[in-house]
């Protein structure tokens, strides 16, 4: 059974979605990083960069106990580990690699931007919640516009729709409207209606 260290943030429910989507058996443990427990010397010879989520797999690819670190790492080796949702023909791939890298580099740290700058004093927080909403906005422009002429952003369902789904599970948090963005809108809202999506997001991180 994966060991999946988390809490309740965008990037925890990344794995938790995939865990379910990916029929895989997993346990929670939570790291309270309201409390600082990301720096718990435990966690950091899992997580070296002290964030979460990480995972740890009993059985690695020498049949050993496993560790990862970074969603976006978690995400290619959970795919890896069970040949679903990340394919196997290169362009299908590359595909998927494009937009999970896309969700990484932009979707992602410019929303969490603004959940920080949502929570500071108004004159300190004005040039840069403008800034960081302007991009979030123009990322979901992006997200749209792919998703005008695909059902899931690489093609198929991937473990890069995993990835984007996490951030975009807080777009009110972001102060964005889907009903700007009809075809994220659509998408998100089949994604959410599916039973290991569901599941992902009920499962208690913390």
């Amino acid at each position: 059974m994966i060991d999946l260290y988390a809490w309740n943030t965008p990037n925890g429910r990344k794995i938790s979605v995939a865990l379910e989507e990916m029929g895989l058996p997993y346990r929670v443990v939570p790291v309270d990083i309201t409390k600082g427990r990301q720096f718990d010397p435990a966690f950091l010879a899992i997580s070296p960069n002290n964030r979460i989520p990480a995972i740890v797999d009993p059985d690695g690819p020498d049949g050993e106990p496993f560790s990862v670190f970074e969603s976006g790492a978690i995400l290619v080796y959970l795919g890896e580990k069970t040949g679903r949702f990340l394919p196997g023909d290169r362009r299908l791939r590359v595909a998927v690699l494009e937009w999970l890298m896309w969700q990484m580099g932009g979707f992602g740290p410019m929303p969490g931007q603004v959940h920080h700058f949502l929570t500071v004093d108004e004159a300190d927080r004005a040039y840069g919640l403008a800034r960081y909403l302007k991009e979030t906005r123009r990322l979901y422009g992006v997200l749209d516009r792919r998703l005008a002429g695909v059902e899931f952003v690489a093609g198929p369902l991937s473990v890069a729709d995993f990835a984007i789904l996490g951030w975009a599970w807080r777009h009110e948090r972001h102060q964005v409207d889907l009903a700007d963005y009809p075809h994220v809108k659509r998408w998100y809202e089949a994604l959410m209606e599916r039973p290991a999506v569901k599941r992902g997001f009920a499962v208690a991180l913390g």
